[in-house]
C-alpha cells in the first residue's frame, strides 16, 4: 500500500499544471466545507481518490492521470458559494459540476474520462452516474472528503 507521501507525490506528478494554474488562486481563496478551501479539498479528494484505488487494488483498471486529474478539477467552477450573488448559487449543488467542467476545458485539454468525471461527481445529486471507474471513484471520495471537512477533521 502506498504511503501518503507517495500518494501526495502521484497527486502532484499527474496535476502539476493544474496546480500551478493561476485560477488555482481563487479556489485557494473560497472556502469549500468548513474551513478547507476549494483548493485544499481538490488536493485531499485527489489523494483519497489514489487512496481509493490503491486500497481496492485498481491499479490495472483505472487511468491514474485521468483519476487525479478529474479529482483536482471536479470542483473547478471558480467562484466562492457561499458569498451572496443575487441568487445564482442557489443551486449550486446541482450546476456546479457542469460550471467545472466548463471552467476545466477552457484552461486544460480534458479527455472524455476527466471531463464524464467531473460532470458526474455529484451523482446521485444530478442524475446521470460517472460512465467510468474513475468516475465512481472520484465521487466516492469527494462524499468522503466532504463528510470528514463538515464534521471538521481532514484526515
Amino acid at each position: 500500500m502506498l504511503n501518503d507521501d507517495r500518494i501526495r507525490s502521484i497527486v502532484e506528478h499527474f496535476g502539476a499544471d493544474i496546480l500551478s494554474h493561476e485560477h488555482m488562486q481563487i479556489e485557494k481563496r473560497a472556502l469549500q466545507h468548513g474551513s478547507v478551501t476549494t483548493f485544499e479539498h481538490s488536493v485531499l479528494v485527489a489523494c483519497m481518490s489514489v487512496r481509493i484505488a490503491d486500497r481496492l487494488r485498481l491499479w490495472e483498471h483505472v487511468n491514474l492521470r485521468a483519476l487525479v486529474r478529474a479529482a483536482l478539477l471536479h470542483d473547478y467552477f471558480l467562484y466562492d458559494w457561499h458569498e451572496y450573488d443575487g441568487g445564482t448559487h442557489r443551486l449550486h449543488g446541482f450546476r456546479h459540476p457542469y460550471t467545472a467542467e466548463r471552467n476545466a476545458r477552457a484552461d486544460f485539454e480534458l479527455d472524455d474520462i476527466v471531463s464524464n468525471s467531473i460532470r458526474t461527481h455529484m451523482f446521485p445529486l444530478t442524475p446521470i452516474p460517472p460512465k467510468y471507474l474513475e468516475g465512481a471513484i472520484v465521487n466516492i471520495a469527494d462524499t468522503v472528503c466532504a463528510i470528514k471537512e463538515t464534521l471538521g477533521s481532514r484526515n
